[in-house]
């Protein structure tokens, strides 16, 4: 039985080098007239196609079968000029060894008989996608969806989340908020840069939580720096649109009553204890995603954190004046609607763009998203038809931006009917929110961050839990998780980030308060803020 072995892995050493019988023989044979230093690294062969490997390899004196895949290509080179370890190079060679005992050794033919690599793609396939897994390799289309779809959430944001608030204020207040919601979009970019990338996707020493600073100011990242099949500049970027979304919708909860200045050392002091942390637990290998929680857009990250956040604040501030007493209708509709038109719309770059390349899983992501939002409106506007008697343009924009984050952490695992079940129990209790709830606690969140965002968050985050079971299109259970039991790992999950974000916003607001103060006058708060903050107005007669 050894005996055969030996022979395979000596006859598949003697295809890749031409005569020496074993590594050994091989690592040993001097035959290239270079010094070591001038000999390329595997990993620089690795970006090269393989007829430019063989033709790199002659010129060092090593004569390579160009019908070799790619994968054996590199370990060949590798095991003949000695460039890992003793142990890696016996461990590449057993390994090569054994993949050979797989496959029938054929006898040697002419030259001129061979076939050409390139007419026997098929054989090659397999072994090239495995080597393609080992080093990663730039993918122009994931590239290039990757790009659209981050250009689609900053449209998302600016303008759509800038005119969805806009259109829900006063008009005193029109200005003041697209001032909040753009320039917290720019804050937040900025220290992305400087440190929040770094904290949220490298490792740190105290990783469960948070992560380090070796990548702050984005160093050591370069042009050629790749994550996954995209550039590493790409991701960044992408992951820079979530971290500066999340803090404008924080803007809503405490919207025509809040200093400017206050409102932004709040949010930058946020984003750094909040939702880096967060961020890194769910996405960057922290304590979450060891739990075995999914969040896969931004349920959790983004949507319950933002809801959560503004309720705190809301409590804190305290109402607008003339709360419940005085007409606070939305000042202009239309508005609102083309927001939320556009909020529906780049929501496709923040959900199918999480998926990081354009494949099978981004088309079920798609249509999740999109049968989700649909049924969440139709649920919104029959919930206030019902109790109301007719249906209004806010509830189905309220109801669209509901199912949009209650698919948020789910679009990837449950299957279309899932996605519209869950549009639309997520569109029930989000009005039950809005409207029942929010009279029984008292608060004045002013835009409804925490009955849309934070309650539909929820609904979503452990909602996922039941309607990802194959019974339900889903695509069903890692080995050894049940439904329960995933189940109470996404409650788990929704809970510690509820009592991280609740505890920490509520200490961020006292400090905020005492040193610079978030509440505007009431003279100035009565005037507006598009005045008393800006000096300007929205509109003029």
């Amino acid at each position: 039985m050894s005996d055969n072995k030996d022979n395979k892995k000596k006859g598949f050493f003697s295809r890749i080098f031409g005569g020496s019988s074993t590594p050994e023989e091989a690592k040993n044979e001097v035959i290239s007239p270079k010094e070591s230093s001038e000999i390329p690294t595997k990993s620089s062969l690795s970006k090269m196609k393989k007829a430019d490997i063989v033709n790199v390899a002659k010129e060092n004196g090593l004569d390579l079968d160009i019908s070799l895949t790619k994968a054996n290509l590199l370990e060949a080179w590798d095991l003949h000029f000695n460039q890992s370890s003793p142990s890696a190079v016996d461990d590449a060679a057993t390994a090569m060894a054994e993949a050979a005992a797989e496959v029938p050794i054929e006898e040697e033919t002419p030259a001129e008989e061979k076939v050409p690599a390139e007419e026997t793609p098929a054989e090659e396939a397999p072994a090239e996608e495995a080597a393609a897994e080992e080093t990663p390799t730039l993918d122009t289309g994931d590239t290039a969806w990757m790009i659209v779809a981050t250009i689609l959430v900053i449209v998302m944001a600016i303008p759509g989340l800038a005119l969805f608030y806009g259109g829900l204020v006063r008009s005193k207040n029109m200005l003041s908020v697209l001032m909040q919601v753009f320039v917290t979009f720019s804050l937040m970019s900025v220290l992305w840069v400087v440190y929040g990338y770094s904290l949220a996707f490298t490792e740190g020493p105290y990783n469960t939580f948070i992560g380090g600073l070796g990548a702050a100011f984005l160093g050591g990242i370069t042009g050629d720096s790749v994550s996954g099949t995209i550039p590493e500049y790409v991701f960044v970027t992408f992951q820079l649109t979530f971290a500066a979304l999340t803090p404008a919708l924080i803007v809503g909860g405490f919207a025509e009553r809040v200093k400017f200045s206050g409102m932004l050392a709040f949010l930058a002091l946020w984003v750094t204890t909040v939702y880096l942390p967060i961020c890194h637990m769910v996405w960057g290998g922290g304590l979450i995603s060891s739990w075995g929680a999914i969040d896969f857009a931004g349920g959790t990250v983004v949507h319950i954190n933002a809801g959560v956040a503004a309720l705190v604040l809301a409590l804190g501030i305290g109402k607008r004046i003339g709360y419940g007493k005085e007409v606070m209708a939305p000042h202009n509709m239309p508005m609102t609607m083309i927001g939320a038109s556009l909020l529906w719309a780049g929501w496709f770059g923040f959900n199918v763009g999480s998926e990081l390349a354009a494949d099978g899983t981004a088309g079920l992501v798609m249509i999740n998203t999109q049968a989700a939002t649909a049924a969440a409106v139709l649920g919104w506007i029959t919930m206030e038809w019902v109790a109301r008697g007719k249906p209004s343009m806010l509830g189905g924009a309220s109801g669209a931006i509901s199912g949009l984050v209650a698919i948020t952490p789910a679009c990837a695992v449950v299957g279309p009917v899932g996605a519209i079940i869950l549009g639309i129990v997520a569109s029930i209790i989000a009005y039950w929110a809005c409207t029942s709830l929010k009279k029984v606690l008292g608060y004045d969140d002013s835009l409804d961050v925490f009955g849309i965002h934070g309650v539909a968050g929820i609904v979503g985050a452990v909602g996922l839990a039941i309607l990802m079971a194959p019974q339900f299109g889903g695509v069903g259970y890692d080995d050894g998780v049940t439904m329960m039991s995933q189940f109470m790992v996404q409650a788990k999950s929704v809970g510690f980030t509820i009592l991280w974000c609740g505890v920490i916003s509520f200490v961020l607001y006292k400090i905020v308060d005492a040193t610079i103060g978030l509440r505007v006058s009431e003279e100035d708060e009565r005037a507006g803020l598009d005045t008393t903050s800006h000096g300007e107005t929205a509109y003029h007669s």
